[in-house]
């Protein structure tokens, strides 16, 4: 077997762990310790951590048993309770967004694209959809959970080892690699109220001792399946599954509610499945009769319209049907060299069910030369011709129709993900070393049924010569041609795949004798080339279906070399220092980073990093044949001025709906950041343990979109026609916000600061067990981002609302654990805590939403806080058997109504748990040995 100095294991676990181990991974007594007392010491995760066993960076280590007793069943449900995970954050259940269908973690709130996810310490392919047009990221719900061994997140950011665009910090998913037996697992679970039903079954064996037969193979497969769960399952859970919030206090109308088909005014109406038309003298909406059969809203639109809700039609968790597969093969060639390979694959398809199509749909795409705006508003260019047999004006009239005959759209996402890796480790020379191939795929296959073909559907209302015409809508569609249906209802898809190979090297060593023990060295090199090719939806590209367009295409080489010294200066002092160096295909850049840890008692020490990172532009923000169209909540500049509506104006004039397009820029310049952390570690007691750390990040030069609510205020924002009259006068551009460019640029800057808090204590109970408390506490002090002179300040506040689901940044989240083990049995309480927010999109901004009687809503313009109880169980039955079971939200608590958020209905994201109620799951695990 390898042999290894204690300096080289120590740099090997640095590596092989996926984080920038620092000098805290040199022993205190330096190494005149046995091999015994040096294992004690590294990084395993599972016993209190010492602080002699501390690095300079603050590293939090999820240990599978810490895995295991939350009773959550995949990487992605774990990682997203996480007291460092913020906005930008993407869950499961979110499939109204660019990326459904996968699930991503945002430390500090900076977004998936600047968290950095390795597997095994290596990177993996990107998903195939940028979130928001823009973010390329790592899609971790591709993670096998059932051999997951541990999880390591580097928390201080800008990891100079693995990659400089780790601006927001490292998450590091480790897999078993040396084991022996068979385990078969099961998983059962389901709600309170017998649905969202789920299945996983899972089967891994180990073949070979390392020791004695020079080799082990690993293999696993799991498969699982989730139930969808629809909104309209949770309408006797108050404001859960339903956007009717009326009798809360709300208006009519709220954005969050996804309300449609009510009549807003004179010349302003919303789609409704009976269908308004428009009264061509006095340009005022009237609905065709039939609304009763069609919309489920029982208190009807006083303003004539056909009033319903999104929750008519609308996914919670989607229908979801996966498999992974993993397979580890270890060779011991030699005393001296070892060869390893892994291969995964993972196959996830994702099933999200949204509203169906409208006939007034607004659509944007790249700017040509029939359509220099990239815009068409279907809503004024498709016209019920005067001879429709409904049409009863005697001329050509605009309609408003939800085309629920056509039924609700289908959002399915087929994720099939590849990943190689073959590999040399071993000693020479004096070195330990590591060398590795690694090719990565992620192919992405969307199917969006029920689009429809906007030429075909312009015929059929307004072109009496056409073969199609008339379309009959509402309850008179069932006189319609299967023929017209056939021609004008489509499937929309996408094929978008993503690759990576890096062929990578790394190499340690001791260097010298110091005071406190020997000086180590660790260098290595890496190759990398990617490739990101995500069309958009077929045709999309014209306007001729009823979607806008997103699309990037893009390709990137690196070429990185990197060191890394660790100095036990003296006994009480370690140094540590990494500098990398990165050639991309437009830019390069030298990334350094130091830590250093003081050790005054064995008990006791204070640590520190500093760091910086860089990212150059991503193929969705730099690419010629880049563009997106995404959607968030703004206050209308001209409709609402100061939060208050003008006359004629209403309240969703104040959190409106508004488009921007984004267009990739070549003359991007990279991001380049600057971490900062401070902290200390304290063992009073053998049993206790405290450690705290400040931390900021500066990310320089950002790439963002402009904020959509700055590009509402830009000249030549696109609006409708229905003016507004002011003083007398119908005003021109004062019509209903509809969009308008909100270009991708190099901002100033944006500055996040908080401290992170981790207390743990063990009781001995004796005869009656051990019980360990564990908190940790993540408080954010300030989340600045500014633009040239404007400010804007989210900690505390529903905003950043720009990023995936405007969650919003809550200034504490906290995890609370408790668990008790007493023989072969344990039980563990985890008490999830959400802090308030303000229901504002940033700081100095009038409350999002109102109550119907103008006051702010919610009550004083804050969100509560939620706080949750999830219990589990574990429990060995026999030698070789476990039974184990968890309950989430064991009190079943309500997730407080979020008026605000477009990532869920009625409920925010973070609060998933409550919107679902109380969840059972129940298990079994069975090892042959």
């Amino acid at each position: 077997m390898l042999k290894e100095k204690v300096i080289s294991r120590s740099l090997r676990v640095m590596f092989s762990g996926g984080l920038m181990m620092t000098a805290g991974m040199l022993v205190q007594p330096a190494f005149a310790q046995e091999e015994g007392k040096i294992q004690r010491v590294e990084v395993t995760g599972t016993s209190i951590k010492r602080a002699e066993a501390e690095t300079a960076s603050p590293i939090q280590i999820i240990s599978r048993a810490d895995i295991d007793k939350s009773g959550k069943t995949t990487v992605a449900e774990y990682l997203q309770t996480l007291t460092s995970d913020g906005a930008g954050s993407l869950p499961t259940s979110f499939g109204n967004g660019f990326a459904a269908g996968s699930t991503a973690i945002s430390l500090r709130g900076l977004g998936a694209t600047s968290t950095l996810v390795l597997l095994n310490g290596r990177r993996m392919a990107q998903f195939g959809r940028a979130d928001d047009g823009q973010k390329a990221f790592t899609d971790i719900s591709t993670i096998p959970m059932e051999v997951v061994e541990r999880i390591e997140i580097l928390k201080d950011g800008a990891s100079s080892i693995y990659g400089a665009d780790a601006i927001a910090g490292v998450v590091n998913i480790i897999l078993k690699k040396n084991y022996e037996g068979i385990t078969v697992s099961a998983t059962a679970g389901t709600s309170g109220s017998r649905d969202a039903n789920q299945i996983k079954g899972s089967i891994t064996a180990g073949f070979g001792n390392l020791d004695k037969d020079k080799y082990n193979i690993i293999l696993n497969a799991e498969a699982y399946k989730s139930n969808e769960l629809m909104n309209s399952q949770r309408y006797d859970r108050d404001w859960i599954g339903t956007g009717d919030w009326r009798r809360w206090g709300y208006p009519m109308v709220t954005v969050g509610s996804f309300t449609s088909g009510y009549i807003a005014g004179n010349n302003s109406a919303q789609p409704n499945p009976a269908g308004s038309l428009r009264d061509p003298k006095s340009l005022n909406y009237v609905s065709l009769p039939g609304c009763s059969s069609l919309s489920t809203t029982k208190v009807q639109d006083p303003g004539g319209g056909c009033l319903w809700y999104a929750d008519q039609f609308r996914t919670m968790l989607p229908q979801i049907d996966g498999v992974n597969l993993f397979a580890r093969g270890t060779w011991q060639l030699n005393d001296d060299l070892q060869a390893y390979a892994e291969f995964g694959y993972s196959q996830r398809k994702a099933a999200f069910t949204v509203t169906p199509p409208s006939t007034s749909a607004n659509v944007f795409f790249p700017s040509n030369p029939t359509n220099l705006n990239g815009n068409i508003n279907y809503g004024n260019t498709i016209l019920m011709s005067a001879s429709h047999p409904q049409n009863p004006y005697g001329a050509d009239v605009r309609l408003r129709y939800s085309m629920f005959d056509v039924g609700a759209n289908r959002r399915i996402a087929d994720n099939s993900f590849y990943r190689a890796v073959a590999g040399l480790k071993g000693t020479m020379a004096g070195w330990d070393f590591d060398t590795a191939i690694l090719h990565s795929e992620s192919k992405l296959h969307l199917d969006y049924t029920n689009t429809i073909n906007m030429a075909v559907l312009k015929s059929a209302l307004g072109d009496p010569k056409s073969p199609y015409f008339p379309y009959y809508i509402g309850t008179q569609a069932s006189k319609n041609n299967p023929a017209l249906y056939a021609a004008m209802v489509k499937t929309a898809t996408i094929d978008a795949p993503t690759k990576m190979d890096i062929i990578d090297f790394k190499a340690s060593r001791e260097l010298v004798a110091l005071p406190g023990g020997m000086m180590g060295l660790a260098v290595g090199a890496e190759y990398r080339r990617e490739s990101y090719d995500m069309p958009s939806l077929d045709g999309s590209k014209d306007g001729s279906i009823n979607a806008s367009y997103v699309a990037a295409k893009g390709d990137e080489t690196v070429s990185a070399i990197y060191a890394e010294l660790l100095a036990p200066v003296i006994k009480s002092l370690e140094l540590s220092g990494a500098l990398r160096y990165d050639k991309y295909s437009h830019f390069s850049s030298v990334t350094p980073k130091v830590g250093a840890k003081w050790t005054p008692v064995k008990t006791f020490a204070l640590r520190g990093t500093y760091s910086e990172g860089f990212r150059a532009p991503s193929a969705p923000e730099s690419g010629t044949e880049s563009f997106s169209a995404g959607t968030a909540s703004v206050r209308d500049p001209v409709r609402c001025p100061n939060g208050t509506p003008l006359p004629g104006a209403q309240a969703s004039d104040c959190a409106a709906t508004f488009t921007g397009f984004k267009v990739g820029n070549p003359n991007l310049q990279p991001e380049k950041s600057k971490g900062y952390t401070l902290g200390m570690v304290w063992d009073p007691l053998p049993d206790t343990s405290f450690a705290i750390d400040a931390w900021k990040i500066r990310r320089n030069n950002e790439i963002n979109s402009m904020s959509f609510q700055q590009a509402a205020a830009l000249p030549g924002v696109l609006r409708q026609d229905n003016n507004l009259t002011i003083n007398g006068v119908v005003t021109p551009g004062t019509g209903t916000i509809i969009g308008g460019a909100a270009p991708y640029a190099n901002s100033s800057y944006t500055e996040v600061k908080g401290v992170d808090l981790n207390a743990r204590q063990r009781f001995n109970l004796g005869e009656y067990g051990k019980l360990t408390a564990d908190v940790n506490w993540t408080h954010v002090n300030s989340w600045l981002r500014v633009d040239g002179t404007v400010q804007h300040q989210y900690a505390g506040t529903h905003g950043n609302c720009d990023t995936s689901n405007c969650a919003g940044t809550p200034k504490d989240k906290v995890n609370f654990v408790l668990g008790w083990d007493r023989g072969p049995l344990n039980i563990t309480g985890v008490v999830s805590y959400r802090g308030s927010m303000k229901n504002i999109p940033e700081e100095g901004q009038p409350c999002a939403n109102k109550f119907a009687d103008g006051t702010e809503a919610p009550a004083g313009c804050t969100l509560a806080s939620f706080t949750t109880l999830d219990v589990s169980f574990r429990y060995k039955a026999m030698k070789n058997l476990e039974v184990f079971g968890s309950i989430a939200n064991l009190f079943d608590k309500v997730a407080p109504l979020d008026p605000l958020t477009y990532g869920a209905m009625g409920f925010n994201p973070m609060d998933g748990s409550g919107a679902i109620g109380r969840y059972f799951k129940v298990g079994l695990k069975y090892q042959f040995k």
